[in-house]
């Protein structure tokens, strides 16, 4: 047994956030935008997909929370994540028909950089060759250009009733406009053409269209088949999902193109038995489940290669080092390397490997390592680059420390209307924290905790003063707790009538917001748009009022920073008094590393600091870089 090992659990990794929607998360370039993460991972590759969706004009990116996304996002492992776009041309629409198509242009580079941020953040866990995007309408025809301008970016696109790329507005809701799909892609993508040599794409239409010239089905999955040179089977597929709700299917050579024809589909998002929405149709199959499964089944890029398993992985412990053995094996048969990684509590990080013998046994020991907390992950990774799911511990390598309750910091609060997002850190000295909640004034909410970060949210609260009560608690049922206050703007809800009678909307351009509210009530709130003066729009500004004086209490009740009370003085002095460890962790302090007795000092001042790792000390700072021994001076 391990000396010191406290709370062994095998980490998985997964994001706080999985199998649920956030919603309105500002990334990427964009402001707002909707992302489910599920619990799955998908079948090849390693880790996630991710699937932007586009919405289409006058549609909102809410109509997709009730598509049917989330089946998909669960059954092939699929980020999904819904951008309300930057730069919209009339009625709402993605502006495929204007402006620079460039990598560097617009929301083309806003989709970019989405794919990439998601990318790149660990927590999403997203294979860089599973990125694919899909749109409706307006939206397909910028799904289009983007993964012609970005081939090297996206693997595969799911274009839906979209009108070829490159032709005019006019050829939209007109008659159908000519166009070399194939030349304009290579066009767009110049320099990064030779990545169609390993693209997919899923070409969509409803039968019943009355909206967009159904000309275009053909003319866009014959364009892009003409670009990735295959040809077009013979025969055709019929898709079901059950109760009547079907599609045609066309494929082409090594399923690089499909094309669908949705039956009972007008000019919508196929969303399958059960979707509902703005220019979301049920009537048909479940689009986003079907992208799933093409892309599962057709992805180019992704390496069908199984990877390595770990198992049996056990540790020991002689004085300071520990050994961890176990076994990894290949069902490839391909050669594997065993890595593991001792991280201490500062992010330091020590690294051993070894190369498994023919029977997949292994054994690596650790270097000496200091009294702290170590987080140690165990891998095995194969010659075809493929990484083993990780083995994950917590290490204590010296004494234990005492009994203390959990530490919170950083804490803030995101408001969105009627929602608040609670946030922060917490840390805690003995690593068995239980639980960390928030109580709202409408009900308590159990946070996600995903390392020493957590995060709760809460909707329809009412509007005006507000609070939230955060409580960590270990499982000894030691706690601590802090208390937020926040305002809600609850905005303004009532019908197009109401809203022009109040003042806050008028006769000039009030279109937008019947095509997407009708007589509907919907909420508006105020917002500053130059030094004085405000208009009242909706959430994602396609439905807005005139310039006009601001109210009297003024967007965020008339304070100068928007809604957000004004940040607090910085104090002359603060101070602190905890055990030598934890003053370390929060960067008050640094050690020497001496294993049999470690010492501590006081950053800035180098001070040293009575006691070793548990020892109680006082540091106090008037800048927040220089410390010193004892309290605040009087």
């Amino acid at each position: 047994m391990l000396t010191g090992l406290l709370f062994a659990a095998l980490l998985l990794g997964q994001p706080a956030v999985a199998g649920s929607w956030q919603q309105n998360v500002s990334v990427g370039g964009f402001n707002k935008v909707h992302l489910y993460t599920p619990d799955s991972v998908s079948a090849i590759g390693q880790g996630r997909g991710l699937l932007l969706v586009l919405h289409g004009c006058t549609q909102s990116i809410d109509a997709y929370l009730s598509a049917n996304l989330t089946q998909a996002a669960e059954q092939y492992g699929l980020v999904i994540a819904v951008p309300d776009a930057m730069n919209k041309a009339g009625f709402g629409c993605w502006s495929y028909w204007q402006g620079t198509k460039a990598r560097s242009a617009g929301d083309y580079k806003n989709l970019i950089s989405l794919a990439n941020s998601l990318v790149a953040d660990v927590s999403y866990q997203i294979d860089p060759n599973q990125v694919y995007i899909a749109g409706l309408s307006s939206g397909a025809a910028f799904a289009n250009t983007t993964a012609c301008l970005a081939p090297d970016v996206f693997a595969g696109m799911g274009i839906s009733a979209g009108p070829s790329i490159g032709t005019s507005s006019s050829g939209a809701i007109g008659p159908c406009e000519t166009a070399n799909v194939a030349a304009r892609c290579a066009q767009y993508a110049g320099s990064y053409a030779s990545h169609f040599d390993s693209q997919i794409a899923s070409i969509a239409h409803g039968r019943n269209d009355t909206t967009v010239n159904l000309c275009y089905n053909e003319q866009n999955a014959n364009g892009m088949a003409d670009l990735y040179n295959v040809s077009k089977l013979s025969g055709e597929n019929l898709i079901s999902n059950g109760a009547g709700r079907t599609a045609d299917e066309t494929l082409w050579q090594d399923g690089r193109v499909s094309m669908l024809w949705f039956n009972n589909v007008d000019h919508a998002w196929s969303g399958g038995q059960g979707a509902s929405g703005a220019y979301i149709n049920g009537n048909s199959i479940n689009y986003a489940n079907y992208l799933g499964q093409y892309f599962l089944e057709n992805n180019q890029r992704v390496n069908r290669n199984s990877a390595p398993e770990l198992s049996n992985v056990q540790l020991s412990q002689q004085a300071s080092v520990v050994t961890v053995t176990g076994n990894a094996t290949d069902a490839d048969g391909d050669v594997i390397t065993v890595k593991a990684s001792f991280t201490d509590s500062v992010g330091q990080q020590q690294l051993v490997s070894v190369t498994p013998a023919t029977t997949g046994n292994f054994s690596l020991s650790s270097p000496v390592l200091s009294d702290d907390w170590y987080q140690l992950t165990v891998s095995a990774t194969d010659s075809g680059g493929l990484v083993s799911s990780a083995y994950s511990e917590q290490l204590l390598i010296g004494p234990p420390p005492p009994a203390t309750a959990p530490e919170l910091s950083d804490l803030a609060v995101a408001v969105n209307g009627q929602c608040a997002t609670v946030s922060g850190r917490v840390f805690d000295l003995n690593r068995d924290l239980a639980t960390v909640t928030v109580e709202f004034s409408n009900g308590t909410v159990s946070a996600s905790v995903n390392g020493d970060l957590f995060s709760a949210a809460q909707c329809q609260l009412a509007g005006g003063g507000q609070t939230a009560l955060i409580t960590a608690t270990d499982q000894g049922g030691l706690f601590s707790a802090e208390l937020l206050s926040f305002s809600v703007d609850a905005g303004q809800n009532a019908t197009l009538d109401h809203h022009i009678s109040a003042g806050r909307l008028d006769y000039t351009n009030y279109a937008n917001c019947y095509l997407e509210y009708g007589t509907a009530s919907f909420v508006l709130r105020e917002q500053l748009i130059t030094a004085n003066q405000c208009r009242w729009q909706d959430d994602d500004a396609s439905c807005f009022g005139p310039a006009q004086s601001c109210s009297a209490a003024g967007p965020g009740d008339g304070d100068d920073n928007g809604g957000n009370p004004p940040a607090p003085p910085a104090p002359d002095c603060v101070a602190f008094t905890t055990n030598n460890y934890s003053h370390k962790v929060a960067g008050r302090a640094y050690s020497t590393g001496n294993i049999y007795l470690p010492d501590y000092f006081a950053k800035g001042s180098n001070a040293a600091m009575a006691g070793s790792t548990w020892g109680i000390t006082t540091l106090s700072s008037a800048d927040g870089s220089f410390w010193q021994l004892g309290a605040c001076p009087q």
